[in-house]
C-alpha cells in the first residue's frame, strides 16, 4: 500500500487549477456568485483528479525494457536503448528518467514523448564515457499522465546494472575497414611503395596498373603472355606498443587523459598490425615495467591486450627510461619495431632520456609518438592586442618551437618521430606505420 501511495503524484497543472479555484472561492467572499461557481467547480475537478488516478492505475500500464550494449566503448559515442508498450486505450505522455551512472554528471536527463494504444516504440539516447571502467546503471523510471494531466503515475523498471567501458573498439573497427580500404579520404594515407620487401608471393597474368619492373620474362615467353611476380608485405614482424603510464600521460585533452588516447591508438594499431600478419606486443612502463605481453598473432592475443588495457591507470611519477632501455635488452633480443606513446613538453625534459633511446635505436627501430598541445596552438594564432597575452603568445610560441626542436634532433639519432593532436593520434600512428612498412624499414 505504502509502494502505491508513493507511486502516485499530482502533476503540475493540478497545482495550478488548484491555486485559480482557491482565488474564485476567496473572490466569492465579496461576490457570492463567483463562491457558488468555485464551490461546484472544486467538487467537479477533485472527481476529475480521482478518475484520472483510477484510469492511470486500472485503464492500463506501460511496459519497459532497457536495452544495454555488453560493454561500451571508451570516447565514442555508445547507443542506448528503451523499448516500451502500451496497454491503455488512449493515448498518455511519458516522462523517462533513466538514473544513468554518475560517472556522466549529467542530473538532467529527462524524455518526454507521447504513446498509443498497443504502440511499440524504441527509444534511443547515446552515451559518451571518458574514462574506463566500470559504470553502474540505476533505475528506469517512467512518469504517466493521461490527457487530462492532472494526476500522475510511476513505475520503475530494470534493475541496477553494470557495465564495462573498454579501450575504444570502435575506433578498432573502424581504422580497420579503413586500412584495407583503397578509399584515403578518411586519414589513412596511401603510401609510394619504394620497392619489394623481397618476399615472393605468386606469379600471375599483368594488369593494367602493374609495376613493369616485376615482369617475369622466363613465365611470359612460357605463357605467350605477359606474367609478373607478385609480392607481399614481410610477414611476422615483431611491433610493440610501449605505453608511458608516467604523470605526464595524465594530462587532459577533451575530459580524456592522453593515456586513454595512447590506449585506444594502441588497439586500433595492434589489430591493424596483426591484419597485416605481423606479431604485436605491449609494454607499459612508468618507473618499473608494469606490463609485459609477447608478441603474437590471432584473435585470442588480440582479446588478451584487449583486456590488458583495460585495467591499465596512470602513475603519478617520474619514468624511468634507464629501467626500460635495461628491460627491452634483456627481454626483446630481436630486431623489432617499438612505437613509444609519451609526450614530453619541453626539449630538455626529451633530453634527459635521449641517451637511452639512442641505445634502443641501434638495435630497434623506434618512433616516438608525442602530442602536440593544440591549447598552444589556440594562443600562438590568437592576435595579441595587449602587453599580458602577447606575452603569453611568446611563450606559447617558444613551446611549439621546443617540440619543433625535438623531431630534428630525434631525426639526428636516427629515431623516428610522430606529433599530432590527441583526437588525431590512431590515423597519425596507423599512417607512420605503413609508411615504414612500405619503405621495407620493417
Amino acid at each position: 500500500m505504502k509502494t502505491f501511495i508513493n507511486s502516485l503524484f499530482f502533476h503540475p497543472n493540478f497545482y495550478k487549477i488548484w491555486m485559480g479555484l482557491i482565488l474564485l472561492i476567496f473572490l466569492g467572499y465579496w461576490v457570492p456568485f463567483l463562491f457558488v461557481i468555485g464551490k461546484y467547480a472544486f467538487i467537479f475537478f477533485v472527481f476529475l483528479t480521482l478518475l484520472d488516478f483510477v484510469y492511470l492505475f486500472r485503464g492500463g500500464t506501460i511496459q519497459a525494457e532497457r536495452i544495454l550494449p555488453e560493454k561500451m566503448s571508451n570516447g565514442d559515442d555508445n547507443i542506448i536503448k528503451i523499448k516500451l508498450l502500451s496497454t491503455y486505450n488512449l493515448p498518455v505522455s511519458l516522462t523517462l528518467i533513466d538514473e544513468i551512472p554518475f560517472q556522466f554528471q549529467k542530473r538532467d536527463f529527462i524524455m518526454q514523448l507521447q504513446i498509443h494504444y498497443k504502440e511499440e516504440r524504441l527509444q534511443k539516447y547515446s552515451l559518451k564515457p571518458v574514462k574506463r571502467g566500470v559504470y553502474e546503471f540505476g533505475k528506469l523510471n517512467i512518469f504517466t499522465y493521461s490527457s487530462i494531466k492532472l494526476a500522475g503515475f510511476r513505475r520503475q523498471y530494470a534493475d541496477n546494472k553494470q557495465v564495462k567501458v573498454y579501450p575504444s573498439f570502435i575506433q578498432m573497427r573502424k581504422y580497420e575497414l579503413l586500412a584495407f580500404s583503397n578509399k584515403t579520404n578518411f586519414g589513412i594515407k596511401k603510401v609510394r611503395r619504394l620497392g619489394h620487401t623481397m618476399e615472393f608471393e605468386q606469379i600471375k597474368v599483368y594488369n593494367q596498373g602493374d609495376d613493369y619492373r616485376t615482369i617475369n620474362w622466363k613465365s611470359t615467353a612460357k605463357h605467350q603472355k605477359l606474367m609478373v611476380n607478385q609480392y607481399q608485405d614481410k610477414r611476422s614482424q615483431n611491433i610493440y606498443s610501449l605505453i608511458d603510464m608516467g604523470r605526464q600521460m595524465a594530462l587532459p585533452f577533451n575530459q580524456m587523459t592522453l593515456l586513454d588516447y595512447a590506449i585506444n591508438s594502441t588497439l586500433s594499431f595492434s589489430n591493424v598490425a596483426m591484419k597485416k600478419k605481423d606479431k604485436t606486443g605491449l609494454l607499459c612502463f612508468e618507473r618499473t615495467i608494469t606490463t609485459f605481453i609477447k608478441p603474437d598473432n590471432g584473435r585470442q592475443h588480440l582479446q588478451q591486450i584487449f583486456e590488458q588495457l583495460f585495467s591499465l591507470d596512470t602513475a603519478f611519477y617520474e619514468t624511468d627510461y634507464e629501467r626500460l632501455y635495461k628491460f627491452v635488452r634483456r627481454k626483446i633480443p630481436t630486431r623489432s619495431l617499438l612505437m613509444i606513446y609519451t609526450n614530453f613538453e619541453h626539449i630538455n625534459s626529451m633530453r634527459r632520456h635521449l641517451s637511452y633511446l639512442k641505445k634502443t635505436a641501434r638495435k630497434h627501430l623506434v618512433v616516438l609518438i608525442i602530442f602536440k598541445n593544440t591549447e598552444l596552438q589556440q594562443l600562438i594564432n590568437y592576435q595579441a592586442n595587449e602587453p599580458r597575452r602577447l606575452y603569453h603568445k611568446i611563450i606559447a610560441e617558444d613551446f611549439d618551437w621546443q617540440k619543433r626542436m625535438m623531431l630534428k634532433e630525434l631525426r639526428l639519432h636516427n629515431i623516428h618521430s610522430v606529433l599530432t593532436e590527441p583526437e588525431n593520434l590512431t590515423t597519425a600512428v596507423i599512417n607512420k606505420y605503413l609508411q615504414l612498412k612500405a619503405r621495407g624499414l620493417i
